[in-house]
């Protein structure tokens, strides 16, 4: 990374709260509780160690992969009206950040009105959290960074006040929450908005089976590799034997759940010695197990899951084909 001048360092601050296991720390009960249940889960925060990263940055641009050039559509062509929405926001706090590529598009209208104070990337990776400080601050002169280095699941009051802000999730992040997850989250959102704040949201709608099947099926295998790469964050963290070309990738449509359906298939019956947790863990030819859902939306639905946890939709804006979708939320 090319360096910066003292000026922009002395408008960055980097908060980190993490356990002292780091992101990691909670893996060895997780990973416990979903290989000894009934049907057998993984949580998908664990696909993201450094290889599962690059694969997923691979997976955002194969041509299958619709939401990714969806959302930076709605971007580059709404962000003066999301801004002026957002009753110009001085903050932008960004959950999920990583490397803050979409939102410089909002970062660039929100500069261009002079509303611009505050930038927040909040993001697990330390690493990552400061090389996006360091690079927002070099880019946009006055304006301050303060990285949040936390699981925003757990950590979200922990996000910086001082407003108008926008808090916004990209990516179709929400999709990944089960419900009852995805309702904690949005009531705990709902509580940190004062009246002038909003919650920025990027959510994938549903659509036809097969356009929702092949983004999850890329042609190029690069989505199997990438879920099967969590084996091999198990192998590698908990001292597991996971045969990783014993298990075959699977993503499927739930039209009952409105998500589609990511899991691991056994292709043999065999045991999994987890040595870090002292389990033998048995697998039937044919056993799946669950390692992410993403979930779909229609407008109606999502605006009855905004009010059931306390906050209102208040603008809508789609892609020119209608697969994808940013909102924002006030809180009532």
């Amino acid at each position: 990374m090319n360096s910066i001048d003292s000026t922009a360092t002395d408008r960055i601050t980097v908060e980190v709260n993490l356990p002292p296991g780091g992101p990691l720390s909670g893996m060895a009960a997780d990973v416990r509780a979903g290989l000894t249940s009934p049907f057998k889960e993984l949580s998908p925060r664990y696909f993201y160690d450094e290889r599962g990263s690059e694969l997923f940055e691979q997976i955002t641009e194969l041509e299958e992969y619709y939401p990714t050039r969806c959302e930076r559509e709605i971007l580059q062509t709404r962000a003066a009206e999301i801004c002026e929405a957002a009753n110009r926001p001085a903050s932008l706090i960004e959950l999920g950040s990583g490397s803050a590529r979409k939102t410089r598009v909002l970062l660039d209208a929100m500069r261009k009105v002079g509303c611009l104070q505050t930038y927040c990337p909040v993001d697990i990776s330390e690493e990552i959290t400061r090389d996006t400080a360091e690079r927002i601050a070099a880019e946009y002169e006055r304006i301050s960074v303060r990285g949040l280095v936390c699981d925003f699941e757990f950590d979200l009051e922990r996000v910086p006040v001082g407003g108008p802000r926008v808090i916004a999730l990209l990516g179709g992040t929400i999709g990944n929450f089960a419900p009852h997850q995805r309702a904690g989250f949005l009531r705990r959102i709902a509580n940190l908005l004062d009246p002038e704040d909003r919650f920025l949201l990027g959510t994938d709608l549903v659509k036809d089976p097969a356009t929702l099947e092949a983004a999850y099926n890329d042609s190029a295998g690069v989505t199997a590799e990438f879920n099967k790469n969590v084996l091999s964050v198990l192998n590698r963290e908990l001292e597991a034997d996971f045969d990783i070309d014993s298990f075959e990738h699977v993503a499927r449509w739930d039209p009952e759940n409105l998500w589609v359906d990511i899991r691991l298939r056994s292709l043999a019956n065999q045991v999994v010695n987890v040595s870090a947790l002292d389990m033998l863990v048995p697998f039937g030819a044919g056993e799946e197990m669950r390692t992410e859902i993403s979930t779909k939306f229609l407008r109606p639905g999502l605006e009855g899951i905004y009010a059931e946890a306390g906050l209102e939709l208040t603008d809508w804006w789609t892609d020119s084909e209608g697969l994808y979708a940013l909102s924002l939320a006030r809180a009532v």
